[in-house]
């Protein structure tokens, strides 16, 4: 099923259809998936942005899809503030869905294919819908459980930056069931992230994308240290010697050998996260000696509006390890694909309109495979830093956040109140354009018609604790990482299976 790899038969592991209706995903109703109810926070010092709570209501099936929804809803819940050190009342105003496979369905390689409708209006900003695979020793939006794991992909023992990897690969005597000299983490590869919001060419991008875009990244430490990229510019990797009166400079340092297709360019918006010192009053824990950083190696790929109202196909490629290497790939639009039930409730862009320097309606040539290939990184990019493709068990994540970091306006007038709330007039200014409209007929939604898993016969590697890269005993002995603080009473991380749902697998060539 692959396009690079003609000739190996490959087995479907894992495959969700989706067919029955009112499927629910609470935890403890599925066997494959739970769906989150818990507030996504960053309690960092600098803030996440998220205005979201996940709740578990606002994922179920229905028409043949996984629905992800996205409202206008408050949520009141007491929890614990870390810097007041007590607890208050907390809100957020906004509730939408994850729904993931967390501790139930892990691979570790392989080929994922997901068929999609992506949410809302392409040219609204506000939301963030993804789909994405992380390490199984963290679990998301749990801080506490991705504290030094998220994103480590270290094998080797490396002295200097052992102090900032929990299991390192210099630790002779990993307990939990670990192997020694093994360093291990919680890798993140994001299949996509899509940005909507207003049309126009975006700077540094090349060739020249603008919103919609699709976000295909690898996030995984350790990063490259010095000389990094500035935010917003693509790295600039020849110096200055001083002439023309600018003062000497370094190349900038970021992974070559990139691969890049179709209307796809280098991400200059993102280059990764810096984990530094703690403040003591944060709910996780690192000194300056523990600090690090974590690099996005990531591209962003041209989508139009079509992407939001008939299904796509998004194929991500993984071969785990030293010597392998990631691939993206987008299909063709499939005049035949299914189109969203009720059709497209936002306004249709005219094509005969374009907007003033904007690309947005201009027809891209079908590639003749019927695929793009995107993006692909190989081992051999990441040996800059000593990092390797990642070879962590992994699980399955779908959801739809809201982030005044993700498409909100970010050049405001001074006069402007920063708040997010749409049923707060004083807050309009601080919200993008239409976002709050397109929420009002709780239509918003991120439709999944089908997931699905292959691997290579021979090669099959399914669970969350295969015996080369175990995860469980860690997990057990760290249940409270992986729970939620008061008000829930969580007495481990997931309640045991009360009914059944999931899907099938079946060999395939």
């Amino acid at each position: 099923p692959t396009p690079t790899t003609p000739s190996p038969t490959y087995n479907l592991v894992m495959s969700d259809e989706f067919t029955t209706p009112n499927r629910t995903f609470n935890d403890g109703h599925d066997p494959l998936w739970t769906s989150m109810d818990k507030s996504d926070d960053d309690m960092s010092s600098s803030g996440g942005g998220s205005l979201h709570f996940y709740n578990s209501t606002n994922v179920n099936t229905m028409n043949g899809y996984l629905n992800v929804s996205t409202t206008i809803g408050v949520t009141e819940w007491k929890g614990y503030d870390p810097y007041k050190e007590e607890h208050v009342d907390m809100k957020k105003t906004y509730k939408s869905g994850m729904v993931n496979s967390w501790n139930k369905f892990c691979f570790t390689g392989g080929i994922v294919e997901i068929d999609a409708i992506m949410p809302g209006s392409p040219t609204t900003g506000g939301l963030w819908p993804a789909m994405w695979i992380l390490g199984n020793l963290g679990r998301a939006t749990y801080e506490g459980s991705t504290n030094k794991i998220w994103p480590w992909s270290l094998g080797d023992c490396n002295r200097r930056l052992q102090h900032g990897q929990e299991i390192s690969g210099c630790s002779k005597a990993n307990h939990y069931g670990l192997k020694p000299n093994v360093g291990r983490g919680s890798t993140e590869i994001d299949i996509i992230e899509i940005m909507p919001g207003e049309q126009g060419w975006l700077p540094s991008t090349e060739p020249k994308v603008e919103r919609p875009y699709a976000a295909m990244t690898l996030q995984i430490a350790p990063g490259i240290e010095g000389n990094r990229p500035n935010s917003g510019q693509r790295p600039v990797l020849v110096g200055n010697e001083g002439t023309n009166g600018h003062p000497p400079s370094d190349p900038q340092v970021w992974y070559s050998d990139l691969g890049f297709g179709g209307n796809t360019t280098l991400n200059p918006f993102f280059y990764g996260t810096y984990l530094g010192k703690t403040k003591p009053e944060e709910p996780t824990h690192r000194t300056e000696k523990e600090a690090y950083q974590a690099d996005a190696v990531g591209a962003i790929h041209q989508l139009k509006e079509v992407h939001f109202s008939k299904v796509h196909t998004y194929r991500m490629e993984w071969r785990p390890g030293k010597g392998g290497r990631i691939d993206w790939y987008v299909k063709d639009t499939d005049e035949d694909a299914r189109e969203r039930p009720g059709g497209f409730p936002f306004k249709k862009e005219k094509s005969d309109e374009p907007v003033k320097n904007s690309g947005y309606n201009t027809p891209q040539k079908p590639s003749p495979t019927g695929w793009t290939h995107a993006f692909s990184i190989s081992d051999s990019s990441l040996s800059i830093t000593g990092a390797q493709i990642p070879a962590e068990p992994s699980y399955l994540i779908f959801n739809t956040a809201v982030s005044s970091t993700w498409g909100f306006p970010y050049d405001t007038p001074d006069t402007c109140v920063k708040c997010f709330d749409c049923n707060d007039p004083k807050c309009a200014c601080a919200l993008p354009k239409g976002f709050c409209e397109s929420l009002k007929d709780g239509k918003t939604s991120m439709l999944i018609d089908s997931v699905r898993v292959y691997q290579e016969e021979g090669k099959e590697n399914v669970g969350c604790d295969p015996v080369d890269m175990p995860t469980r005993e860690f997990i057990k002995g760290h249940e409270y990482r992986y729970m939620r603080p008061l008000p829930f009473e969580d007495k481990h991380p997931l309640k045991d299976i009360v009914r059944g749902g999931g899907g099938g697998s079946e060999n395939v060539k």
